[in-house]
Formats: structure tokens, C-alpha cells, sequence
């Protein structure tokens, strides 16, 4: 008696993905699109640090169904005669049967499971497809298994901060402003009222824009920056002499 279908290959095709994850349902990008091949469930972005040393397979999507990176599965089983599709720049196939509602006539290309019609010389739409045809001619998945002992996600894979923006918000001052108590005063020979000296009192980063603003506070200022500042009033308007 054949082996049945493992355990991850199970998960593939019973979990749903693409649902907010119960244990983060209050973050953002909170979407179940990882599927745990160890632990045979589906998580979120923010489950995978828990899940970093399992075998991790991310979950895309593709005409509204789910699919898989052909890389990705092909190390798992074999994926030949199943038509791949190609998705930002990546062949992926499609995980469950996709049975169509109208039959195509006249002769040509169709899936051994579902009659879905299909390129050259591809005979299964879908891993699901495949799996069955196996099962139902050869009674075993044995010959079709490979040892995969480590499959971790792509380099490129978003992956969240543990702190979110609420707590980044609540960070304390020393974190976001730096003091600054160098003073820069004139070295002219003027009296003491007349020298103005700045103090750098904070530098506030931007947490977004990664930007500093320096904010400067006159201690002293200066008579003539005084009388710079005082309100003018326009002055008698000269008039050119009439001929």
C-alpha cells in the first residue's frame, strides 16, 4: 500500500490563505500568505520570525487563486507536466484544481483532472491535478517526493517591524531629540551686549523622512537685530515735479 499525500502537501491545499491572522488581527499587513511546512498551517508576515528555522513556503496570488513559485515546489516534488504560468518575472503554478464552467470543443491540449485547456505539451493545470492523477495510476507519491530538509523565503520577502507606529510614538524624548549644549558665541572684541550666542538646544528626527531638523534659540540679541525686527512705517512718498 503507497504512501498517501504528506502532511505539508495537505496544509498546501486545505489552509486558507490571505485572511487576517487571529494573533496579529490588529497590525498592519497582517495577511496569511506563508505557509509553515513544519508546523502545517498558514501564517502572517509577523508569524515568520516565530517560524525562522522551519521550512517556509510564500503563498501568491494569481486570478484570484492561489499559487507557488515553481522554484520553490520543484524542491519538494516533481512538478513536471504541470503548466507554469509566469508571475513578475517568476514561473508559479497554480496549487488547486481550477475546473472551467465551459467546455472548449474540437481537438486539443486538456488537463487529465479538471478538463481545463492547456498549453503544449502540459497534461495537469494545477499541483492538486497532478497529485491525483498520481495517486489514481501509480497509488503512490514516493517516486514524485524529494528530501527538502531547509526552504526559507526569498531575500526580498516584507517582513514587518516588531515595533509598530503607536510605539514608535510613544518612544522616549532621548530617542527621537539629542541635546546639544555646545554655544558658538563671536570673537570680536565688542562689548558683552553686543556679542549674540546661539544655543543648538534640539535636533528632532523626522522618523519617515529620516530628515533632522535643528531648531536654534537666541540667547542674547543684539540691538541692531532689535531694531531689524521692529515693525517700519512707510516714510513721506516723494513726488516728481510737474512740468
Amino acid at each position: 500500500m503507497g504512501i498517501q499525500k504528506p502532511t505539508w502537501l495537505e496544509a498546501l491545499y486545505r489552509e486558507k490563505f490571505f485572511m487576517p491572522c487571529s494573533i496579529h488581527e490588529t497590525a498592519k499587513k497582517n495577511e496569511k500568505n506563508v505557509c509553515c511546512l513544519d508546523c502545517c498551517t498558514s501564517i502572517c508576515p509577523h508569524c515568520v520570525p516565530y517560524h525562522r528555522f522551519h521550512r517556509l513556503v510564500q503563498i501568491r496570488r494569481y486570478v484570484y487563486h492561489d499559487v507557488v513559485r515553481l522554484e520553490d515546489l520543484e524542491k519538494l516534488i516533481d512538478c513536471s507536466n504541470v503548466q507554469a504560468y509566469t508571475i513578475n518575472g517568476a514561473k508559479a503554478v497554480f496549487i488547486k484544481k481550477r475546473p472551467q464552467n465551459r467546455q472548449f470543443k474540437g481537438s486539443g491540449n486538456y488537463c487529465t483532472s479538471c478538463a481545463r485547456s492547456l498549453q503544449e505539451p502540459f497534461i495537469h493545470c494545477s499541483l492538486g491535478c497532478k497529485v491525483d492523477f498520481v495517486l489514481k495510476h501509480c497509488k503512490s507519491l514516493s517516486p514524485f517526493l524529494r528530501s527538502c530538509n531547509s526552504l526559507q523565503l526569498s531575500p526580498d520577502f516584507f517582513i514587518p517591524q516588531d515595533m509598530g507606529d503607536d510605539e514608535l510614538t510613544n518612544e522616549t524624548p532621548h530617542s527621537t531629540i539629542v541635546d546639544c549644549d555646545e554655544r558658538v558665541s563671536s570673537s570680536s572684541g565688542s562689548s558683552g551686549s553686543e556679542n549674540m550666542s546661539w544655543a543648538c538646544t534640539e535636533f528632532v528626527r523626522k522618523k519617515r523622512s529620516g530628515l533632522y531638523v535643528c531648531s536654534k534659540s537666541a540667547n542674547k540679541v543684539g540691538e541692531e537685530d532689535m531694531e531689524a525686527t521692529m515693525s517700519r512705517r512707510k516714510g513721506i512718498p516723494h513726488r516728481s515735479p510737474l512740468c
